[in-house]
């Protein structure tokens, strides 16, 4: 697998001025791009420098993280979602990085019947597939195993998935998330996905807490926590996955650091996990 960093993990305490030359620095393939930290760039600098920077490195774009809160949308926060997506279509024309992850609805206190959000989920993802499609870009649907979110397995994710039946629809297979649904009880269960339908690996680990305490700012460096990480990297390569291994971080301990020193031992706990 290749090495690759999301920009969420050092997104309080960097820039995207910065992410990319450490990224560079400390060896990573791929970056993910976030679409609020490209705005920001944007402010002072142009897609055109951008590009620049990536023909000229080692590093290469990966993609756009994320278009959220795809599902049961009103006309007007479909509209936002549409104007974001033309945005990143936009900057992947510029810059490369051929892929945007999208994640389903996320809202307290609200359930959804699996038929409401199977049928939702595939309107939104068939209208932005076809958009994206024109563009060249790919789609990365993300299962999010917190309580409030509409898709929260991966079972789940890979019906609404087949239903689109769009060959730029694929899945994200997110190790904390998926350890929030399930704890991960069956690794097996990646088998049922089709490798070429898995656009992303995001790697992160856990505190040791009970599911009902455990939240997105518990995720820990690879290694550090509780979550099969080794096993999970077992099956994968073994299903003949060879794409990015993209460390994926909410951690507010962690942008308190320098994130020089994040990028470095993010380096160094992810690598391991490369191969079984």
């Amino acid at each position: 697998m290749k090495l690759g960093f999301n920009e969420a993990t050092c997104m309080r305490n960097s820039t995207l001025a910065q992410d990319i030359v450490l990224a560079e620095t400390y060896g990573y393939d791929y970056i993910e791009l976030r679409l609020d930290m490209l705005k920001a760039w944007l402010r002072e600098h142009s897609l055109d420098e951008l590009a620049e920077f990536f023909a000229a490195s080692r590093l290469k774009p990966w993609g756009y993280n994320s278009l959220e809160d795809i599902t049961f949308c009103d006309t007007e926060g479909w509209k936002e979602k549409q104007a974001e997506l033309a945005f990143a279509c936009k900057a992947s024309a510029a810059v490369g990085g051929d892929c945007l992850v999208v994640v389903p609805t996320i809202k307290a206190g609200q359930r959804w019947t699996t038929r409401a959000t199977v049928k939702d989920s595939v309107k939104r993802l068939r209208e932005m597939a076809d958009v994206a499609g024109e563009q060249g870009m790919r789609l990365a649907f993300e299962p999010i195993g917190s309580a409030e979110c509409c898709v929260r397995s991966l079972d789940l994710a890979m019906e609404i998935v087949d239903t689109v039946a769009c060959k730029n629809v694929g899945l994200v297979v997110d190790a904390f998330n998926l350890y929030l649904h399930d704890q991960w009880r069956d690794l097996s269960t990646l088998r049922q996905i089709p490798v070429e339908k898995i656009f992303v690996y995001h790697i992160d680990d856990a505190d040791d807490l009970p599911l009902s305490m455990l939240e997105h700012c518990h995720r820990l460096l690879p290694g550090n926590g509780v979550i099969p990480l080794h096993g999970i990297t077992r099956e994968l390569v073994a299903m003949g996955y060879d794409g990015i291994c993209s460390l994926e971080l909410f951690n507010p301990g962690y942008w308190q650091m320098m994130a020089e020193d994040v990028f470095s031992i993010g380096a160094q706990k992810t690598r391991p996990y490369l191969l079984p």
